[in-house]
């Protein structure tokens, strides 16, 4: 089975994952304009019957394509639970516990009914019970701390977080473009 592909711009941004036979398309409409990745997946088409060869295309993990397809147009990277849990690494962002995904809420910091929108600053992931103890309140109101500060991805972290089956060579292209926060003598620097 061959994996998602990964789609770049012209000038290398990461767009998108695309399935093989997108990545195809593209070859056959001269749309690729380069590769990067080691990475490489021969496609075998249909015979002639005319001639009895039968056809066969060699595609990249990691292809640029010279078009203006952006995934998100707003910029923000669609908000969804399966991508919010990987986000926080399936951490209770109140109790600080790892748990399987069907434990695992979605808590709103201002809760939804009181205003709060589902967006990626306003959303963690919570445990059952620590949800169910916050109940209707602000982390504040309720006593409990939050553990880390929510955050929106950005596409390359995002493309992470949507993909569960990423070539290391993909992985590697992706995080360049990956926030990375490192610290140095008590400093933080991007």
């Amino acid at each position: 089975m061959i994996p998602s592909i990964l789609k770049l711009d012209a000038g290398g941004q990461p767009v998108a994952w695309i399935r093989w036979q997108s990545a195809v398309t593209l070859y056959a409409r001269e749309r690729v304009c380069w590769e990067a990745g080691a990475e490489r997946f021969r496609i075998l088409g249909g015979t002639c019957a005319r001639t009895g060869s039968r056809s066969s295309f060699e595609i990249g993990s990691i292809i640029a394509v010279a078009d203006r397809t952006r995934k998100f147009a707003s910029g923000t990277p669609l908000l969804t639970n399966r991508t919010l849990f990987q986000r926080d690494r399936n951490l209770c962002l109140y109790c600080g516990h790892q748990f399987h995904v069907s434990k695992l809420t979605r808590d709103h910091i201002v809760p939804a009914s009181r205003g709060g929108q589902s967006i990626w600053e306003n959303c963690v992931t919570a445990c059952e019970r620590c949800n169910h103890r916050k109940a209707n309140r602000t982390p504040e109101e309720a006593n409990m701390k939050l553990l880390a500060v929510p955050y929106t991805p950005n596409l390359a972290e995002y493309l992470i977080l949507s993909n569960r089956k990423i070539l290391a060579d993909q992985m590697e292209f992706l995080l360049h473009f990956a926030a990375k926060k490192q610290r140095c003598d008590g400093v933080i620097k991007n």
